[in-house]
């Protein structure tokens, strides 16, 4: 498979003040030499929490700002320098509702973004229908889109990304503040871009999305790429692991102390939810981890003790820490 996106020792400063009376200039490295690739056809997510390097690596690749060292190939040309050549061949779309006229039909917002990418008549003709087809959208294609539902929405931002019949499909957190049936409708559509040859780079918060979607994940921390690798691959890591979850009611400073502590771990979280917190222990030993807990606290305290397999999200936490 041919590489349409390569990245060699990408970075990315700013400059940004502090202080009230007496500014302080300082430098902020958002991304500190990445460097990957992304195969024609794939569907390539990039996992990082807020302020990782994410989105400012999807902004140089889609000619959006310019990277202050290193070097960055976009279906061979350089997203700065050869925008003008690279901009009709790519799409980018945002989460959110952004991007559309709500005051105008579906059909004519796509026939608005087909004419700023000056495709022709007859190719807009053909192409439009098949796009609220592949979106499901048809029987309301001619109602205004304040009407459409959020999810409705972000299907026709799907639509509108591909106006152009882009070789690549750049989505940003495409599935964000949509209710579970809206995201679903929404990974379904990606699958079916995925099926039919397009190359999409996804960026997303939500684990079990990249490893539905993904051929392959990259994770930055930092401005840095600390993982890149098929979700099949990044889990087989901790696959000799089980993550024993246990619900107690509080916890004291001690006993965290005490859960940092434990052998026989790989990470351990713990999460407060309304009346307990969550003990998350990603552990090569099962029997002696339920032990070393059991020990941590008094039983009066523990409420519920069980097991699952480890998965992506488990993967996250290993290179996040967090």
């Amino acid at each position: 498979m041919n590489e349409v996106i390569t990245v060699s020792n990408l970075c990315r400063d700013y400059k940004s003040t502090k202080g009230f009376l007496k500014k302080k200039k300082y430098t902020v490295q958002a991304l500190k030499g990445i460097s990957f690739s992304v195969k024609k056809g794939e569907v390539f997510a990039i996992l990082g929490p807020n302020g990782a390097g994410k989105t400012t690596t999807i902004k140089i690749l889609t000619t959006l700002l310019a990277p202050t060292s290193g070097e960055a190939k976009v279906l061979g040309y350089n997203p700065f320098g050869e925008e003008k050549q690279l901009r009709p061949k790519i799409n980018f779309i945002y989460g959110g509702e952004r991007n559309l006229y709500w005051r105008i039909s579906a059909r004519e917002n796509l026939e608005y973004f087909s004419d700023l990418y000056k495709v022709e008549n007859s190719i807009k003709k053909k192409r439009i229908p098949e796009l609220l087809e592949l979106v499901g959208l048809t029987d309301r294609a001619d109602e205004k889109v304040e009407t459409f539902s959020k999810g409705m929405k972000q299907r026709l931002q799907i639509a509108r990304g591909l106006v152009n019949d882009p070789e690549i499909l750049f989505l940003d957190e495409p599935t964000i503040g949509l209710d579970p049936v809206g995201a679903r409708d929404l990974r379904n559509i990606i699958k079916k871009l995925s099926a039919l040859g397009k190359t999409v780079i996804i960026t997303t918060h939500y684990m079990f999305e990249a490893d539905e979607l993904s051929d392959r994940i990259a994770i930055i921390k930092d401005g840095k790429l600390v993982a890149l690798d098929t979700p099949t691959n990044l889990k087989r890591e901790i696959n000799n692991t089980t993550v024993v979850e246990v619900k107690v009611k509080s916890v004291l400073e001690e006993e965290i102390n005490a859960l940092d502590k434990l052998e026989h771990t790989i990470t351990t979280t713990v999460s407060k939810a309304d009346d307990y917190h969550l003990i998350s222990v990603n552990s090569t030993d099962f029997t002696e981890t339920i032990k070393q807990i059991i020990n941590i606290f008094d039983k009066t305290k523990i409420i519920s003790i069980s097991s699952r397999e480890s998965t992506l999200e488990d993967v996250y936490i290993k290179y996040i820490g967090e």
